[in-house]
């Protein structure tokens, strides 16, 4: 009887275990996917003081001829404050601004507009430090085939960015709402900066998986290569479920997160050449 009583026990307590590890599998799962898609925060720095990188990241709605009637957008942060002027009177001041550790990183923009609707782009960057602006680079950029995030990176025939100096980009597209009028001037301007990177992280964006890269420049305000280093790998990987949430997570955290599910463009070749007079 005692044998019998034993195997009942032993039955129980074996099925118990298989309950618990079949109910608890799923969980697992989620725990480990949870895990795997640890929000990619991003910390922003602190802004440039006064009204240094005031600028415009664009956004606003279109007079009808973008994607669900939107216009470009710059894929970069922005800072709103208040600053004092005089004694009692204030101004609101938008900054576009984000830090890359890159000579020539990659920018990165929305373009909502039809192939068939563009006109021209071009993409400028200028050296504003000294009493008189110079243009570091200009080029016309490629019309994508399809609307969605297009990204232009710095040539590398051009001056390199130095370390500390702010640099002002512009971002310029004609687009032909109406074929009987002249093409409409739409723009975004920001500004970069490079900087050095944390001398406790000079080694590990070398010695990490591209992944645990993003997470540091994100959580160290290195808005550019973030972005950039996701980008990418997203492009190379666009059915990986992972990646699109952290892409999520990281345009969440600059106020971004309606361009999440925009499909990023393998665009655009820049052609360095002669201006297009496309100016603000």
């Amino acid at each position: 009887m005692k044998s019998y009583w034993q195997k009942i026990q032993f039955i129980a307590v074996l099925g118990m275990t298989l309950w618990g590890i079949i109910g608890y599998s799923p969980m697992m799962m989620i725990w480990m996917t949870s895990v795997a898609a640890t929000p990619k925060k991003f910390s922003p720095p602190p802004p440039p003081p006064d009204r240094g990188a005031a600028g415009d990241r664009g956004g606003a709605a279109s007079r009808g001829c973008g994607v669900g009637n939107q216009s470009v957008i710059a894929i970069v942060p922005v800072y709103k404050e208040t600053l004092n002027q005089g004694q009692t009177e204030t101004i609101s001041v938008t900054k576009v601004w984000g830090l890359t550790t890159k000579e020539y990183p990659t920018f990165w923009f929305f373009v909502p507009y039809q192939k068939s609707l563009i006109d021209s782009i071009e993409f400028v960057v200028k050296d504003e430090s000294g009493k008189l602006s110079q243009t570091l680079y200009r080029t016309v950029v490629t019309i994508p085939e399809t609307p969605g995030i297009i990204s232009i990176p710095l040539s590398a025939t051009t001056p390199s960015l130095q370390v500390d100096k702010m640099y002002h980009w512009f971002f310029k597209i004609k687009i032909i709402c109406n074929p009987q009028q002249p093409p409409e001037r739409e723009y975004v301007e920001g500004w970069v900066q490079r900087v050095n990177l944390n001398p406790k992280l000079v080694n590990s964006p070398t010695q990490e998986t591209p992944q645990q890269s993003v997470k540091l420049y994100a959580e160290n305000g290195i808005w550019y290569d973030a972005l950039t280093t996701l980008a990418e790998l997203r492009l190379a990987k666009p059915q990986d479920p992972t990646l699109a949430v952290e892409w999520m997570n990281l345009l969440k955290s600059v106020d971004l997160e309606n361009l999440a599910k925009q499909p990023l463009i393998k665009c655009c070749q820049a052609n360095d050449t002669s201006p297009l007079n496309i100016d603000k």
